[in-house]
């Protein structure tokens, strides 16, 4: 698990959505400049079982844009990422609640990955499980969307780099004794 400043990206059992949404806002913050750059992004499943592999529509909705979550295993959200996060980006409502349910404390930054999306919008992510490769790119295509909006509101929570300062200017040699 990464130091404090970590995003993590939720969804229930962390092989479609939430793998998909590191994936994709991973990449986006490695193009980013300064502080953004060095963000980690994990993802956690509120009813994940551990080691469960990446579904397999996930993973070629990613490769389609360039993105490879194969070895993406499925893990647990537990109150110690709860507490290092950043922020938590939850896909829908039902889990941010049962996040503002169990966690104690609750996270202060608890948002939907699509929450800084301009005008109406639809917030949520539904749950392509189980469905055609039609539905996780749909799904993916949604969290794209969403990115450029994500990305403003995460430099809001994190100082620009300090400009490098001058080097102070060298001493005047001292006057000769007399």
């Amino acid at each position: 698990m990464p130091d404090s400043g970590h995003i993590i990206v939720v969804c229930t059992a962390n092989i479609c959505r939430s793998p998909m949404a590191e994936g994709l806002l991973a990449h986006a913050l490695a193009a980013e400049d300064g502080p953004l750059k060095n963000l980690n992004v994990v993802s956690a499943g509120v009813a994940a079982r551990p080691g469960e592999r990446v579904s397999e529509n996930s993973v070629i909705a990613l490769k389609k844009v360039g993105i490879d979550i194969a070895g993406h295993r499925a893990r647990p959200l537990t109150q110690d990422m709860l507490n290092r996060a950043l922020v938590v980006l939850c896909m829908t409502e039902s889990h941010r609640s049962l996040i503002e349910l169990q966690a104690a404390p609750v996270p202060p930054r608890l948002h939907l990955f699509r929450e800084f999306v301009a005008g109406d919008a639809p917030r949520e992510i539904a749950d392509p499980f189980g469905g055609p490769l039609k539905l996780y790119e749909l799904s993916r295509d949604e969290m794209v969307e969403a990115i450029p909006s994500l990305i403003g509101h995460l430099k809001t929570l994190v100082p620009p780099p300090e400009p490098p300062t001058a080097a102070p200017a060298p001493a005047s040699p001292a006057p000769p004794a007399k």
